[in-house]
């Protein structure tokens, strides 16, 4: 954020000289100023003092009143010129630049020495808003060398503050010394509230060079300190926005965005005002939600040229074209304005979005036949691969890809987009949590994209597989960065598993829960922070190629299915040779999958019923033909490995009449699955446990202790999170009966319920030996929440990406009692030396034989995860 000045004399100096320490005492102090002083300048400095320590309170009205009362009653120049400096500052931050910039200029000519270099430094901040850059560095410079000559610290820290928040946003060199300085003076000089303000710039320039994980360690270390402050800061909301649609977390991006809106709106803060509009239209538009995107970028862009902030207004246009761009508008006026927006954009400090906007409108030119005009403005973006954040240099590339292919040169093109990737590879593994990386897969979304179409259009499968896995769930590939020792994540934790036992009784006693909700989403949140501030890990396995696939699949056949466009294709790999295929459309095969759990969960939660059962084998038999009709010749009776694609992870494979009996392994990528293959088990003791209100759990874990010799047995109050974690790690079997919950909005606190309260997937990132097998005998406990690039998060997600070799769990609620049989026989034949796949897949057709259709769909509910 841009720093303010002071100046003043007297007791009204000392108010002044308080404001960043403690604004509430600045305004005490400076009223009884304003009581008891008879001296005009005097009491103008006062008023000043109240009208900045209004601003750092968040309350423009009352500041510009008293900075305008300031001004009127100066008796000197020089008072009258202070006062004008400070109201220009406000003015700004009101929205009013162009009266701002002209209370600061008319300030100047009465002023002299430091007063001088202040001025200097507030008309910076004016033409920073109003995004004259240049002139504003120009004038931030001037303004710390007449602090260096006059020795005037304060205002040299200020001037470097306000001068390295720029640099940073426009990604010139030395802006992170000017923060360091800045924050070291500061501190220095006893101001800790512009100590922290400057600290906060360094996390805004942690996040702007790609390193998250500093950016949010910053953000989480200032905010306490403001909190301690007691000092308001709602804009900062803009710059959480910003980092988080950096990852993409869009979901969240969205509601910070509408909580910025509101506290600026209820504040008059209209210039932050206007960028919390732009923030929420970006946040809307990678979200899909075109018209909220156009219609906050509208308003957005209408605020900003209001108060003459024209490069802001650029920017906001940006994201109208774009969404309309996405909403398929294919129109030359389309194409005019984005040309002259990115030029635009270009001009006046902007070049990521100019970037951008230059491909879109390459790929308008190229749909409309200008293919001369298309090469030329994806030859522009395309210099833009070497410099930059990740993002930009990925886009880059991409540009280059776009250049290779209208000019014929298709296997150019594979390679630039291969670089593409490779950057954002890089830019991932810094991401050290797990959530982080997960969603950061949405920017490699169109190079991957762009390389499968190649892939398809050659006609070959290799390749087609190859590009699936470049983009496909990454986050598994590499080995979860999170430390097994985060005393703050372990001991908040601790208090949400309290806060939801809390909860729940409160809820079986119908009392009241909303308090108790709060603090649940309290805990949830700083849970979130502390995961996502830990740095980034080992880098990225490499897709692994037909020969080393066949190698370990024996006379398995690998089935994996890739979205290409609104086709869904499988490539298969049997016997050392690949084959593409088309599967019909992505969206009919996710209407059956959707109709297909339907009719399982129908089955399952109502009971064997005609009606049901014959919704379910009529589901089960569509999508079982669209999937593997044009695949069954070279399926014949083989095992499978099956890698899905979007809402296809949550399919009961052996509910389907071509998988009933045969031998599933569900894998997130092939890449996974052959590294969990290569892994050797774990061969420590057997662990069983079962968690409260589930009386056929407690049963199930004994009667498995007997098919188990030798197990640790977890029961009753014995059974809480922390044991079972300990419990898990280097253990070679693990089988967990206990009620389950997803959570779709974040998988990574899906739990299971235990003694002492539910057990977190957050917390299963601590194990350091992953245990060899897990069992999981609850409710949805297999179930992902499936990001951009088929990145998985939840129980699943956390255990394969541990090392654990192989996962048993439900992708539906099932029945607590009739499972039991079904986890003996699964037992007794892994046991006997069966894989798990084959072990899993008789035993469900031995408990259907024996069953009704609740027990088909039951047995259908579990499935193979990892290596089978």
């Amino acid at each position: 954020m841009p720093d303010s000045t002071d100046a003043g004399a007297g007791t009204a100096q000392a108010a002044l000289d308080t404001v960043q320490r403690r604004p509430r005492d600045a305004i005490a102090i400076a009223q009884r100023v304003l009581a008891a002083s008879p001296d005009d300048d005097e009491r103008s400095t006062a008023d000043r003092a109240i009208g900045l320590a209004l601003r750092e309170l968040n309350d423009l009205p009352g500041a510009l009143r008293h900075l305008r009362r300031a001004v009127r009653i100066a008796a000197s120049a020089r008072a009258r010129a202070l006062a004008q400096m400070s109201l220009g500052y406000v003015l700004a931050n009101a929205g009013r630049t162009a009266a701002a910039l002209r209370a600061v200029t008319a300030a100047l000519p009465e002023l002299t020495g430091a007063d001088a270099g202040r001025a200097r430094m507030q008309r910076g901040v004016v033409l920073h808003y109003r995004g004259r850059y240049d002139e504003a560095v120009r004038d931030y410079g001037h303004a710390i060398d007449i602090a260096q000559r006059c020795g005037d610290l304060l205002l040299e820290a200020r001037a470097r503050n306000n001068r390295g928040l720029l640099k940073t946003h426009r990604g010139t060199a030395g802006g992170d010394d000017d923060l360091s300085r800045a924050a070291a003076v500061f501190h220095e000089l006893g101001l800790d509230l512009a100590a922290a303000d400057a600290r906060w710039n360094s996390g805004i320039a942690a996040g702007r060079r790609g390193d998250i994980a500093a950016a949010l360690r910053c953000f989480a270390a200032v905010g306490e300190e403001y909190r301690r402050l007691a000092v308001p800061r709602p804009a900062l909301l803009l710059d959480r926005v910003e980092l988080l649609l950096s990852v993409p977390l869009v979901d969240e991006a969205v509601q910070v965005a509408a909580v910025a809106i509101r506290e600026l709106r209820r504040r008059g803060m209209a210039s932050d005002l206007a960028e919390a509009l732009l923030a929420q239209a970006r946040a809307a538009l990678l979200a899909g939600d075109l018209d909220t995107a156009i219609g906050a970028a509208a308003a957005a862009r209408t605020r900003f040229r209001r108060q003459g902030r024209r490069t802001w207004a650029a920017f906001a246009r940006h994201v109208e074209l774009r969404a309309e761009f996405r909403r398929g508008t294919r129109s030359p006026a389309l194409f005019r304005a984005m040309v002259r927006t990115a030029d635009q954009l270009d001009a006046t400090g902007w070049p990521d979005p100019a970037l951008i906007t230059r491909i879109d409108a390459g790929l308008l030119a190229a749909a409309a036949g200008r293919t001369d005009r298309a090469r030329e403005l994806f030859a522009t973006a395309a210099r833009t691969r070497g410099r930059g954040t990740a993002s930009r240099r990925a886009q880059g590339w991409y540009a280059l890809a776009l250049w290779r292919r209208l000019g014929g040169d298709e296997s150019g093109a594979a390679r630039a987009l291969r670089r593409g990737l490779a950057v954002l590879d890089r830019h991932r593994t810094s991401l050290g949590a797990t959530e982080l990386r997960a969603h950061s897969g949405a920017y490699g979304q169109e190079l991957a994209a762009e390389g499968l179409d190649i892939a398809v259009r050659a006609g070959a499968p290799a390749r087609v597989l190859a590009w699936a896995e470049r983009w496909r769930a990454n986050t598994l590939r590499m080995r979860s960065a999170l430390p097994p020792d985060d005393p703050d994540l372990v001991a908040t934790l601790a208090d949400l598993r309290m806060v939801s036992g809390l909860l729940e009784d409160a809820v079986l006693a119908d009392r009241p829960v909303r308090a108790l909700r709060g603090r649940q989403a309290r805990l949830e949140h700083r849970i979130r922070d502390l995961a996502r501030r830990v740095p980034g890990g080992s880098g990225v396995l490499a897709p692994p190629t037909v020969g080393a696939l066949a190698e370990r699949l024996g006379s398995r056949v690998l089935v994996e299915l890739v979205a290409h466009g609104d086709r869904l294709r499988a490539v298969l790999v049997r016997d050392g040779r690949s084959s593409l295929h088309d599967l019909g459309t992505l969206a009919e095969a996710a209407r059956l999958a959707r109709w297909h759990r339907f009719g399982l969960r129908r089955l399952i939660t109502t009971g064997d019923s005609a009606a049901a059962r014959a919704g379910a084998a009529h589901a089960a038999t569509a999508l079982d033909s669209q999937l593997f009709d044009p695949l069954r010749r070279r399926l014949a009776d083989r095992a499978l490995v099956i890698v899905p694609v979007g809402v296809l992870h949550g399919v009961g494979w052996a509910g389907l009449p071509t998988c009933a009996g045969r031998a599933v392994t569900v894998a997130p990528s092939a890449t996974v699955w052959l590294a969990a293959d290569q892994r050797e088990a774990a061969v420590g003791p057997a662990v069983l446990a079962s968690g409260p209100r589930l009386p056929a759990g407690q049963a199930e874990v004994r009667r498995l202790a007997r098919v188990l010799p030798g197990s640790r047995l977890l029961t009753g109050a014995d059974a809480t999170a922390d044991a079972l974690t300990a419990a898990l790690d280097g253990a070679g079997m693990v089988h967990i009966a206990a009620h389950g919950t997803f959570r779709a909005d974040n998988p990574q606190f899906s739990t299971l319920e235990l003694a002492g309260g539910p057990l977190f997937a957050y917390e299963w990132e601590r194990v350091t030996r992953p245990p060899g097998c897990v069992v999981l005998s609850a409710c949805e406990s297999g179930l992902t929440g499936v990001r951009p690039g088929d990145e998985i998060m939840g129980f699943a997600a956390v255990l394969l990406a541990l090392g654990t070799r192989c996962l048993i769990a439900t992708v539906l609620p099932v029945p607590a009692e009739p499972t039991t049989a079904l986890m003996l026989d699964l037992h007794r034949r892994m046991q006997a030396g069966a894989r798990p796949a084959p072990a899993l897949a008789d035993a469900q057709q031995a408990f259907v034989a024996s069953g009704d259709g609740t027990a088909r769909a039951t047995a259908a509910a579990f499935i193979c995860l990892g290596a089978g």
